[in-house]
Order: structure tokens, then C-alpha cells, then sequence
């Protein structure tokens, strides 16, 4: 005996339209490229999280140690020949 008719296999399927699949890629390309900036985030704030505790760790530099002043001397002209 045949398979109970149906309308899933009586009729073909409509066609799809190329602003539907143009529709489609978009909403897939926008959701891959929006899958990229979270990841890229998150680990810009995991590799932020880690330079502050590995600069907490660290013990505070000494400051360096100033030049003194210098004379404040006149600049002499000099001919080039």
C-alpha cells in the first residue's frame, strides 16, 4: 500500500527567493562576526585580568635617579663651509 498523502510530500516545496537567502547569509555572517568580537573581549579582559595581578605581584620600581640640571649655556652659531 502507498504512503499516507500528505502535504509535506502532495506538494513540492516553494521556492526560496534570493532575498531570502541573501537575508540568511547576513543573519549568519553578522552572528559569526558578532561570535568573534565577544571572544575577542573576553580574552582581551582574561589577558587585562592577568598583566594586574602579575603587576600586583611585582614589587614598585625605585624611582630613578634625576639628572641634574644642566647650565643653560648659548648655542653657538657654527658656519659651514
Amino acid at each position: 500500500m502507498a504512503e499516507a498523502i500528505t502535504k509535506d510530500n502532495l506538494f513540492r516545496p516553494a521556492p526560496t527567493t534570493p532575498r531570502s537567502k541573501a537575508e540568511l547569509t547576513d543573519s549568519t555572517a553578522r552572528a559569526i562576526i558578532q561570535a568573534e568580537a565577544d571572544s575577542r573581549e573576553a580574552k582581551t579582559q582574561r589577558l587585562r585580568q592577568a598583566r594586574l595581578q602579575m603587576e600586583a605581584r611585582q614589587p614598585k620600581p625605585a624611582p630613578a635617579k634625576g639628572r641634574g640640571k644642566k647650565a643653560a649655556g648659548r648655542i653657538r652659531n657654527l658656519e659651514i663651509s
